[in-house]
């Protein structure tokens, strides 16, 4: 079993940046896939962007294509997603997830406890 953290949310303005972490422990989170997810207020959990467990290979949801980053540490035990020209429907709770290339969240089975992130207007 993989735990994962998150951190890095908060509040920004539009247009601005911020930069999520995930922070795994547990067996060999190295050779797993990872993903980012994020849910808004009222809506379901829609995928934003994955990486394989090499780095070598990444996958972003239309929406985010262009704006946002996903990388893995070079430890490869934490894995980023930095996030640019943010708009106020990026607002939502992102939670990162463990397991599957994949974009659908029910495929993973570890998942973090989500972080905040608002953007303003």
């Amino acid at each position: 079993q993989v735990q994962l953290v998150e951190s890095g949310g908060g509040l920004v303005q539009a247009g601005g940046s911020l930069r999520l972490s995930c922070a795994a422990s547990g067996r060999t989170f190295s050779t797993y896939p990872m993903a980012w997810f994020r849910q808004a207020r009222g809506k379901e959990r829609e995928f934003v962007a994955a990486i394989s467990w090499s780095g070598g290979s990444t996958v972003y949801a239309d929406s985010v294509k262009g704006r946002f980053t996903i990388s893995r540490g070079s430890a490869k035990n934490t894995v980023y997603l930095q996030m640019n020209s943010l708009k106020p429907e990026d607002t939502a709770v992102y939670y990162c997830a463990a397991g599957t290339m994949s974009v659908v969240a029910a495929d993973f089975g570890s998942w973090g406890q989500g972080t905040q992130v608002t953007v303003s207007s």
